[in-house]
């Protein structure tokens, strides 16, 4: 089944993982990350994104209030 959505959704998609096969196709990204334990690239800012570390812990640290 093809993701109905997938070109609108590439237009938004944060996802710098150049070998992605999921960029565009967000429930199975979504499934993906939870799957390890971890959360979705679209979810933490350009240059969080852009170290790969998806953990949790790293997304909660970058949104704990000082």
């Amino acid at each position: 089944m093809d993701c109905v959505n997938k070109k609108k959704n590439i237009d938004f998609c944060p996802c710098t993982y150049p070998g992605c096969t999921k960029k565009g196709i967000c429930c199975e990204c979504i499934r993906y990350h939870l799957s390890l334990d971890e959360l979705p690239g679209c979810l933490f800012p350009p240059e969080a994104e852009a170290t790969y570390d998806r953990s949790i812990d790293y997304y909660i640290s970058l949104h704990k209030k000082k």
